[in-house]
């Protein structure tokens, strides 16, 4: 894709591909509307911008469709270009016929996200705000959508704005000092320079930690029910997804795969994994199960160790989840122990695994909302409409980059090193924060991030 040249119109399908209730594509440059005037029944170009108009579009005699034309005149077009939007019916042979159209009048086909690039080159968005849009179509989840449309309407790009205002401002100082060497004068207060940097420290490392948050909000969150046969896992699955997902059986070891699905419980999208029952075992699938459940435990963000009461005298239950927590022993995952089959045994025999787990009958779907509420806890509160969330890989490489040269600035204060080496080492934390919203970047870097955004967006 040439990013440079938009000199020509381009076009796409803007919906879904295959058949329909209703598609529309989408053409966007300077020749947009006088390429649509050629196929459509009615004149456009006099037309006010963000108006929509009836008629028919044709080739030579032949009718193809009736539709809607919408107008979106530069500059006040998602592209800041001319936008044309045709809404047919969603027929294939309809959206082909009209594409072919348009690209036999002069306009050509779009690249993925190339409507998106042409909207950040025009200067209708920043880089952070052009990849939101990619992540709000895929935001599957509340929260997702939540954290994408705060990134789109510019919430992270005014925060990295902020860091780069007050950098700038200083590294302009210091190299004016450069300008009256000879006076050895200092425009730069070192101190409220120090103080600075030491808040943008802080605020990158914040955006830095919320990446975690941001990555499981983003991808959904790893769960693995792990335990012994019959213990009551698939069970579970099959309850908390509302469906028969998994075989349940009284036969031990029918699980021989890992089985996996997702649902969103308050907000937040959970990717839930039955595992094969964890035993000593000399059957070969089963024992392939087994090695895959292993797997799957150190993937995942939580655990649901489940464990069945009628199976397990209390001084053992806690011995098992001494044992699990030793085996795992990563301090990135939470394990909740789970006591299945509550309603098949006296309580009274297991006082002393209150506050240990959650008792639950995965069967008779009791205390299932006390295990959806743990969940949800695992992952906290994440984010008010105003608060930044980083998702994006891309951009927590950049801020653990930031986070370096501001370390080198930092020591370059402590060692009172020269105003022009100084000036470097603030330029390279500007650069940074300039990758981020675009203020710096290359055709490659496009190159790269649009190649996955849809064609048509």
């Amino acid at each position: 894709m040439n990013f440079l040249n938009q000199d020509d119109t381009i076009c796409a399908l803007s919906t879904s591909a295959g058949m329909g209730a209703i598609a529309l594509i989408r053409l966007s440059g300077k020749n947009a509307l006088s390429i649509c005037e050629k196929i459509f029944s009615k004149p456009l170009q006099d037309k006010a911008t963000h108006t929509a108009h009836f008629g028919r579009i044709k080739s030579g005699e032949q009718l193809i469709d009736e539709v809607v034309v919408t107008l979106f005149k530069n500059p006040g077009s998602f592209t800041g270009e001319d936008i044309v939007e045709i809404a047919c019916h969603g027929s294939v042979y309809i959206q082909e016929q009209i594409l072919a159209l348009l690209i036999e009048n002069g306009a050509r086909m779009a690249g993925p996200g190339e409507f998106s690039l042409r909207a950040f080159m025009n200067a209708k968005m920043d880089l952070s705000q052009t990849e939101a849009i990619a992540d709000l179509i895929s935001a599957s989840s509340k929260a997702a959508h939540k954290v994408a449309m705060h990134q789109m309407r510019g919430g992270f790009s005014r925060e990295i704005g902020e860091l780069r205002e007050g950098l700038l401002s200083f590294a302009s100082l210091v190299e004016l000092e450069l300008d009256f060497s000879e006076e050895d004068v200092e425009f730069a207060d070192r101190k409220q320079l120090q103080d600075l940097v030491e808040q943008v420290k802080l605020k990158v490392s914040a955006l830095l930690q919320s990446f975690k948050l941001g990555n499981v909000i983003k991808n959904g969150v790893p769960v693995a029910i792990v335990g012994s046969p019959n213990a009551g896992k698939s069970t579970l699955l099959n309850t908390l997804l509302n469906e028969e997902k998994a075989i349940v059986s009284d036969i031990a070891g029918t699980t021989r795969d890992v089985i996996e699905d997702t649902i969103i419980l308050n907000g937040i999208e959970f990717r839930f994994i039955d595992t094969a029952g964890i035993r000593e075992t000399k059957d070969t699938i089963e024992s392939l199960g087994i090695e895959r459940a292993y797997a799957q435990i150190r993937k995942a963000a939580v655990i649901l160790l489940m464990i069945d009461l009628t199976e397990t005298p209390e001084k053992y239950v806690l011995k098992q989840i001494e044992q699990f927590s030793h085996n795992t022993n990563n301090e990135d995952q939470t394990l909740i122990p789970i006591f299945n089959k509550m309603d098949e045994v006296d309580l009274a025999d297991f006082k002393g695994l209150e506050g240990k787990g959650i008792f639950i009958s995965a069967r008779n779907k009791v205390n299932i909302d006390v295990l959806v509420d743990e969940l949800g806890a695992t992952i906290g509160d994440y984010g008010t409409e105003d608060q930044t969330i980083v998702t994006n890989a891309r951009h927590y490489d950049i801020l653990k980059k930031c986070e370096l040269s501001l370390v080198k600035v930092e020591e370059g204060l402590e060692s009172q090193i020269p105003g022009d080496l100084l000036a470097m080492d603030i330029r390279e934390t500007l650069y940074h924060l300039g990758e981020i919203t675009g203020q710096i970047t290359t055709d490659d870097l496009l190159g790269n991030i649009f190649a996955n955004f849809c064609i048509g967006k």
